[in-house]
C-alpha cells in the first residue's frame, strides 16, 4: 500500500496520510490518536499529497483518514495514560437517520465507557456514498478523543472484518401492498448474506444487534448463517419497546422512570409483543399494587406501548429515529455494564436452553442480566400467570410461523409452508 508523507511546517511532525482514490469530493482532515492533541493543517500541506490510496482496510474505503505522528515533544504524563484496546464497531445502514443519531453517542464514550477507544466501520450503499463521507466529516469535526478511526465502504466483508460489535440497521423498507411474508423474504436474503459475511470475517466473539425489521427473524437468519459465532451473541432490538413501557408506567404512577425495575418485554417486535406489568416494580413495589388498575394494564398499557411508534409517525411524519438510536445505545450499554441487583433488561436472544419452555431455535425477547463483559443470562425467576402465558405463547407461535416462512434461508432447515396471514407489523415501523 502506498502512503504519502508530509511534514507540518510549524511542528516538524511527520504525518502518514492515506489517500482517497482521487475523489474530488474527498477532503483531507485529520484526527489525532491522543486526546486533547489536535493538529492544524493548511491547504498547502494537503495539496502536496497525491491522494491515490484508500483506507488500509480495502479498495472500497474512501473519504476518511488515519493519522500517526511523532509525539516525543508532548506531555509525557498525557502519553502514559493507559487506554483499553480499541474496539471495532461496524454499522450497516450507516447513512440513515438512526445512524446519524447513534454514531455520536457511541463516539462520545457514553456507551462503551469513557476509557474505551472505538473504531467505526460504516457500511453503506453506492447511492449513499456521498452521505457516508459527510457523516465521517461530521464525526471528524466533532473532535471525539475516543474515536480513533472511521472507515466507510459498501462491501460487508470488508466493513465487518475483525469487528467486535456489529449493529445491523439497514433493511429493505416495506412498500405499499407488501405483505409481512414478502418483507420477511426480501430482508431475509439481505441478512442471510450478512450472516455469511460475519461468519467469514468478524471477530470470533463478535456481538451482533439486529435493528432492521422484522428484526427477530432477521436476527435468526443472520445467526443461522454465521455458525462460527456463538449463538448467544445475536440480539434483536427490544429495548425501545422496554423504554416505551417504562415511560407509560412512570407517567401512570406519577413517578420518575428511574424508580422502575424488572420491566421486561417478551416475544416478537410486533403487535404480539408482551410488555410485562406482572413482574414490574416501582420503587421496589409491584407495579400492579402501585397503580391498582388491572383494566388499564390489560386494555390500555399494552396497546399504547405497541402503537407508540405509529403515534409518533402520525405527528412527526417520520419514524422515531432518535428514540430508536437512544434505545440501541441503552441496549449496548446494558451488555457492558453490570445489571443492578434485582433488575433486568429486555433483549431478543436465542431461546436455546431457556428456563421458560419457549420453543428453541427462535430469537425471542426475554428478561436478561449482564455482568458487564458483553455476555448475559436470562433471568429465571419471573412469575408467569395464565394471562401472561397466553400472550407469550401467541408471540411464540408467530415467530414459529415466521421461521417457517424463511426456512429456505436457514441452512439445513426442513422445508416448511409459509402460513402468515395477519399483518402484525408495528405501526410506524419502516
Amino acid at each position: 500500500m502506498k502512503t504519502h508523507s508530509v511534514r507540518h511546517h510549524e511542528s516538524g511532525r511527520q504525518l502518514l496520510i492515506l489517500g482517497c482514490q482521487g475523489r474530488p469530493s474527498c477532503r483531507t482532515k485529520f484526527k489525532t490518536f491522543f486526546p486533547i492533541l489536535r493538529l492544524k493543517t493548511t491547504a498547502s500541506n494537503i495539496s502536496a499529497v497525491t491522494a491515490t490510496v484508500a483506507s488500509s482496510i480495502g479498495a472500497e474505503s474512501y473519504g476518511v483518514f488515519k493519522l500517526s505522528y511523532d509525539v516525543r515533544n508532548e506531555d509525557q504524563e498525557l502519553l502514559q495514560k493507559v487506554w483499553k484496546r480499541t474496539i471495532r464497531v461496524a454499522i450497516s445502514g450507516a447513512a440513515g437517520n438512526i445512524s446519524s443519531h447513534l454514531l455520536f453517542m457511541l463516539a462520545s464514550g457514553g456507551v462503551f465507557g469513557m476509557d474505551q477507544p472505538v473504531s467505526f466501520q460504516l457500511l453503506g450503499s453506492e447511492r449513499s456514498r456521498l452521505k457516508l463521507e459527510g457523516v465521517a466529516m461530521e464525526l471528524e469535526d466533532s473532535l471525539y478523543p475516543l474515536l480513533r478511526e472511521v472507515r466507510i465502504g459498501t462491501d460487508s466483508r470488508v466493513m465487518f472484518r475483525d469487528a467486535d460489535w456489529v449493529i445491523l440497521l439497514g433493511a429493505h423498507p416495506r412498500t405499499p401492498g407488501m405483505t409481512r411474508a414478502e418483507l420477511l423474504d426480501i430482508n431475509g436474503q439481505i441478512f442471510q448474506e450478512q450472516g455469511r459475511a460475519l461468519d467469514e470475517v468478524a471477530s470470533v466473539d463478535c456481538k451482533v444487534l439486529v435493528v432492521g425489521n422484522p428484526c427477530n427473524t432477521n436476527a435468526l437468519i443472520c445467526m443461522e448463517n454465521a455458525p462460527r459465532l456463538p449463538r448467544a451473541n445475536f440480539h434483536a432490538l427490544m429495548r425501545l419497546d422496554e423504554n416505551r413501557a417504562k415511560c407509560q408506567l412512570a407517567l401512570r404512577a406519577g413517578r420518575f422512570y428511574t424508580s422502575l425495575s424488572r420491566v421486561a418485554v417478551w416475544g416478537n417486535h410486533s403487535t404480539t409483543q408482551v410488555p410485562d406489568f406482572l413482574n414490574a416494580r416501582i420503587a421496589g413495589v409491584p407495579a400492579v399494587d402501585v397503580i391498582g388498575d388491572e383494566g388499564w394494564f390489560r386494555e390500555e398499557f399494552t396497546p399504547t406501548v405497541a402503537n407508540r411508534g405509529g403515534a409518533i409517525t402520525e405527528r412527526c411524519r417520520r419514524s422515531s429515529a432518535a428514540s430508536t438510536a437512544v434505545s440501541i445505545a441503552d441496549a449496548l450499554k446494558s451488555l457492558v455494564t453490570p445489571t443492578p441487583e434485582g433488575d433486568c433488561f429486555s433483549s431478543a436472544v436465542c431461546t436455546d436452553g431457556n428456563p421458560y419452555g419457549i420453543a428453541e431455535g427462535l430469537i425471542f425477547s426475554m428478561p436478561c442480566q449482564s455482568r458487564a463483559d458483553g455476555r448475559y443470562e436470562v433471568v429465571d425467576n419471573f412469575m408467569i400467570d395464565e394471562w401472561l402465558d397466553e400472550k407469550i405463547m401467541a408471540s411464540e407461535e408467530e415467530l414459529l410461523k415466521e421461521r417457517a416462512c424463511v426456512s429456505h434461508l436457514i441452512p439445513n432447515a426442513p422445508p416448511a409452508a409459509c402460513e402468515i396471514t395477519q399483518d402484525t407489523m408495528l405501526p410506524g415501523e419502516i
